[in-house]
């Protein structure tokens, strides 16, 4: 069950960036996932006329490791952890903290 889904709000726990949030982008692995604005790296890019990039420094943004996040809990203002349960045959994720339902 991924506990951590693409379009969740997160709130970054460790790290350079920690105490930001931002929106996943997209999730890579079960262990990766890519956050907005989250993790940003400056890379060097050669330019290449056949596909019509243009060469310079671009600011690209990297993944960064699951247990580095924690989903962000409007109610309770802050990061929360995440419970499964099962209703109507249904799988529904909610906040620990404030019992509220994630929305999805």
């Amino acid at each position: 069950m991924n506990k951590i889904r693409k379009g969740d709000e997160v709130i970054v726990l460790t790290g350079k960036d920690k105490g930001k949030r931002g929106v996943v982008l997209q999730r890579l692995d079960s262990e990766r996932v890519v956050v907005e604005g989250i993790n940003v790296a400056k890379k060097h890019v050669r330019p290449n006329p056949m596909k019509g990039v243009q060469g310079g420094i671009v600011d690209l943004t990297m993944p960064i490791h699951i247990s580095n996040v924690a989903l962000f809990d409007a109610k309770a203002g802050s990061a929360s952890r995440v419970g499964v349960k099962v209703e109507n045959g249904e799988t529904l994720r909610f906040f620990k903290k404030s019992g509220e339902l994630v929305k999805a």
